[in-house]
């Protein structure tokens, strides 16, 4: 038997601004643009999680999406969902929160809950236009 992906769409909402607080204002302003606002600014983001392995025989299941999505809403939306992830969100503290980091922060949260046999790959929209997955 071949492995399989299942896929679980979900959506949030939040708030950021892409600071390096090492440089100057002039060199955040033109390396981030708008996206160093201090007053921060918020995106939509649209979220896929992807969990591949193998179906169990005795369910039929690669994972009950009940319990994805469950896992989903705790470790990413009740986390993320209409926060301002520089302030609320404790992994950006200290590290950026572009989308590849935010990507990161989910893909590791999610991971440590799934079962060692499944496999994750997550897919985060910050726009229509500008998607990051990870791992790649």
């Amino acid at each position: 038997m071949k492995p399989i992906t299942v896929i679980r769409k979900e959506h949030f909402n939040a708030a950021h601004r892409l600071h390096n607080p090492n440089w100057s204002d002039e060199k955040n302003t033109k390396i981030f643009g708008k996206c160093n606002n201090p007053n921060f600014h918020g995106h939509n983001y649209d979220l896929d999680v992807m969990v591949s392995g193998l179906i169990d025989p005795e369910t039929g299941y690669l994972i009950d999406m009940k319990l994805l999505s469950n896992l989903i809403k705790s470790e990413v939306l009740d986390y993320m969902d209409h926060k301002n992830l520089n302030l609320d969100v404790s992994e950006f503290k200290n590290l950026n929160p572009t989308a590849e980091n935010i990507a990161i922060v989910i893909y590791n949260r999610i991971d440590a809950k799934l079962p060692d046999n499944l496999n994750l790959k997550i897919r985060l929209y910050e726009t229509q236009r500008n998607i990051v997955e990870y791992p790649a």
